[in-house]
């Protein structure tokens, strides 16, 4: 198999979107599955009062965070999946601030989001433009990129 830009080759090392799609998957993850400690499994779409440090959070918050955390994982594997991660983050958490700004105190917020979660989601929203559109090398001293 030929060594492309959807291919991880044997011996080479991650590509820094590779590394920063894994760990963003591994945090988000985690963080999924620590809500479930402080939520429970009760009102999954309800407003809880309850949080996470900062950022509130109910049961449908936390399954979010495990999905997004899960393909992160899944898709480090290859530049192309972290690049896609990439453009899933951006788009995805970029929706969920527009949301954020809509739905912060209302009633039918079923996400129960806060202003800390909203500047969260800016910022996760601007690392998946990174992982998506940062230059990689292509091969020792070729100085070329894709």
């Amino acid at each position: 198999m030929a060594a492309t830009a959807g291919n991880n080759v044997t011996g080479r090392g991650r590509t820094v979107p590779e590394i920063l799609a894994l760990a963003f998957g591994a945090i988000y993850l985690l963080v999924g599955i620590v809500g479930f400690f402080v939520t429970g499994f009760d009102n999954f779409f309800e407003h809880t009062d309850k949080h996470l440090l900062f950022f509130e959070i109910n049961g449908m918050h936390n399954v979010v965070h495990i999905l997004i955390g899960v393909a992160g994982l899944v898709l480090a594997r290859t530049l192309a999946g972290a690049r896609a991660y990439g453009w899933l983050l951006a788009v995805g958490y970029g929706a969920a601030f527009l949301y954020g700004l809509f739905a912060v105190g209302e009633a039918w917020d079923f996400l129960s989001l806060n202003w800390a979660d909203n500047v969260l989601h800016v910022a996760t929203a601007l690392v998946g433009l990174v992982i998506a559109l940062l230059p990689v090398r292509t091969g020792v001293g070729a100085g070329r990129t894709r």
